[in-house]
């Protein structure tokens, strides 16, 4: 009656060990860190700069403080640990002179940094603490509203200087072509010609549809953009934001930063851990532009410490400079897309797609400059940073390869940065808020200090009230909150203040469980049933009213995870993953234990339970 299965021990048995394995990683803290990032896009990390660093390290005798050395290509960082804060302040210095020759512009940020102390063993499983959030770690956070506004003026721009094009090239004569509140109005003198640009425009702008009007003195032909590209426009300009976003919060060697959407047109950023606040506004706002040039066809590339030819201007590319002429033919805001691909031979490439004007322009001087070679420049914080220089092997349009790229994976890099090389639109700052660290420490201290005493008095109350069913039910609450810390560890969920309020409340759910086992018992055995016969009837009575009580608590969480934003989300994910390890704990686990102490007792008598 009151034995469980084996396969149902093994499921609690392996339900235990994979709560401890993912649960203890929480308990190793951080160990001081340097890391170690590009400061431009066009670098990457490479095995010299490992080897620099080792031998810089083993000179100034700090390789045996070194306790770890891991890199994150991913990422695009390399992280080194150390015993103490003095190793750390002290290779820093080293580490810093020796990837960074020259101080006032340097080619890597190498920044002070925390990591956590797990052991590789658990790493080795994907056993990671929980990042915590920025209310109980510090930091900055931000809400920035992107000009969505602008974003479409900018496709309207491009859209525009299509029309003209395709209208010349078939020899459609209009008299303007105006951009007015989100459209396109283009003045016709005669019927004959706007009807021809309708038929003509209809299929080169797709994301349009077009309207002929008549006016007093002429025939209008209104583009409005379609619902859906209109959405489409919008969500792109986020996205290549965020992007964009993201590789600029890299330079601040922000450990676990947030940078997510926030309804249609606004951005978080919240960077744990910072907090120069003026620094971060700076990386963040900062703008980056991308120019196509005609390198200079005699000498496209000197050494670092030549000067250019006159007329001309150099910037740096890999470890020598480029040359390159002053005019720009194009500029990064002409680029619509660029992804990687294989030419015809098979090698990698990188496809671009240029709006109108920047086809034309393309189109122009590639024709007059056939073999010779061209670059594309990043410009980042005023200097220029060469990312390739190819040669012109044909006329191109406003769709053309760029080859030359030695692997696939370069390529794809290569692809990335034209993409996000600049915003797509710009944003503003609308929210700003600074967290200090002393506050975040006394957050956690505070949080977990509640979930103690509250753990305690708990167990105090059930062991008193209901004797050894009381220490069941503490144990079955032990269990619970291991296994939601480790749920919350394996999905890497940011804990927060919210998530901490949610734990308890979790608790007070699991224990209200056990509360109504516990009483349903004691109502059988006052009413005669035999012991044996009460558990069994009390957990199964329990259990309806428990499951009844859960599920609809579960649905107000649902609810809560799918509508709600920031605090409130990280509220309801607590909440939904604390009342599913619950019911798991309270019911299955609880009565597994009370099945192993008087299951095997077939003449049972008495049950503690108060």
């Amino acid at each position: 009656m009151n034995r469980y299965p084996l396969w149902k021990y093994i499921v609690i048995g392996v339900a235990l060990l994979i709560g401890i394995i993912y649960s203890v990683p929480n308990l190793f803290g951080e160990v001081p860190a340097i890391q170690i990032a590009p400061a431009r896009s066009s670098l990457k990390l490479d095995t010299k700069l490992h080897e620099k660093i080792d031998a810089a390290l083993q000179k100034a005798d700090l390789l045996k403080n070194q306790t770890g050395f891991e890199e994150s290509t991913a990422e695009g960082v390399i992280r080194i640990r150390f015993n103490d804060t003095d190793s750390q302040l002290k290779a820093k210095d080293i580490i810093e002179k020796e990837v960074n020759p020259d101080l006032k512009n340097p080619d890597y940020i190498v920044a002070l940094s925390l990591v956590s102390n797990t052991p590789k063993s658990l790493t080795s499983v994907n056993a990671f603490p929980m990042p915590l959030g920025l209310d109980l770690r510090g930091g900055v956070y931000f809400l920035l509203k992107v000009d969505m506004q602008g974003a479409i003026e900018k496709k309207l721009n491009a859209l525009a200087s299509d029309a003209r094009s395709r209208l010349r090239d078939k020899t459609i004569r209009y008299q303007s072509i105006d951009k007015s509140s989100g459209q396109l109005v283009i003045k016709f003198a005669s019927a004959d010609e706007a009807n021809k640009a309708n038929t003509v425009l209809l299929d080169a702008i797709p994301d349009m549809s077009f309207k002929l009007d008549k006016s007093i003195d002429s025939f209008l032909l209104t583009g409005t953009f379609k619902p859906a590209a209109l959405q489409t426009t919008q969500e792109n300009a986020l996205n290549q934001n965020i992007i964009t976003l993201n590789k600029r919060v890299n330079e601040l060697a922000v450990k676990e930063p947030v940078i997510q959407k926030q309804g249609n047109d606004r951005i978080v950023v919240q960077l744990p851990g910072v907090q120069d606040t003026s620094r971060a506004k700076d990386i963040i706002g900062r703008t980056a532009t991308l120019e196509a040039r005609l390198a200079d066809p005699v000498q496209s590339s000197i050494g670092l410490q030549e000067s250019p030819p006159l007329g001309m201007d150099a910037f740096k590319f890999g470890d020598r400079q480029g040359v390159f002429k002053k005019s720009i033919i194009i500029t990064g805001d002409r680029i619509i897309d660029a992804s990687a691909g294989f030419d015809q031979n098979q090698r990698p490439s990188v496809n671009l797609t240029l709006d109108a004007a920047g086809g034309r322009a393309m189109q122009e001087v590639t024709r007059e400059n056939l073999q010779k070679p061209m670059g594309m420049i990043l410009f980042e914080k005023g200097k220029g940073e060469v990312l390739t220089i190819a040669t012109i092997q044909g006329e191109f349009g406003s769709k053309f390869q760029i080859t030359g790229q030695p692997t696939t994976q370069s390529a794809n890099d290569l692809a990335l940065l034209l993409r996000a090389g600049s915003l797509a639109a710009p944003m503003e700052i609308i929210e700003e808020r600074t967290i200090g660290p002393s506050l975040g420490a006394e957050n956690i201290e505070k949080g977990f200090k509640s979930l103690m005493y509250g753990f305690l008095a708990i167990a105090i109350f059930m062991i008193a009230y209901y004797m050894l069913f009381g220490a069941f039910s503490v144990i079955a609450l032990a269990v619970n909150l291991l296994l939601l810390i480790a749920v919350l560890s394996m999905l890497q969920a940011t804990l927060s203040l919210p998530g901490i309020a949610a734990m308890a409340l979790a608790l007070g759910m699991a224990i209200d469980s056990n509360v109504l086992i516990n009483e349903r018992i004691r109502e059988e055995l006052r009413q005669g049933t035999s012991p044996q016969s009460a558990i069994a009837t009390g957990f199964d009575k329990a259990w309806a009213t428990i499951f009844d009580s859960n599920v609809t608590t579960l649905i107000a969480g649902l609810a809560l995870l799918a509508f709600g934003s920031g605090p409130i989300k990280g509220f309801a994910i607590v909440h939904c993953l604390g009342i599913l390890t619950s019911m798991f704990s309270a019911v299955f686990f609880s009565r597994g234990v009370v099945n192993l102490w008087y299951g095997a007792k077939k003449k049972l008598q008495s049950v503690s339970i108060g």
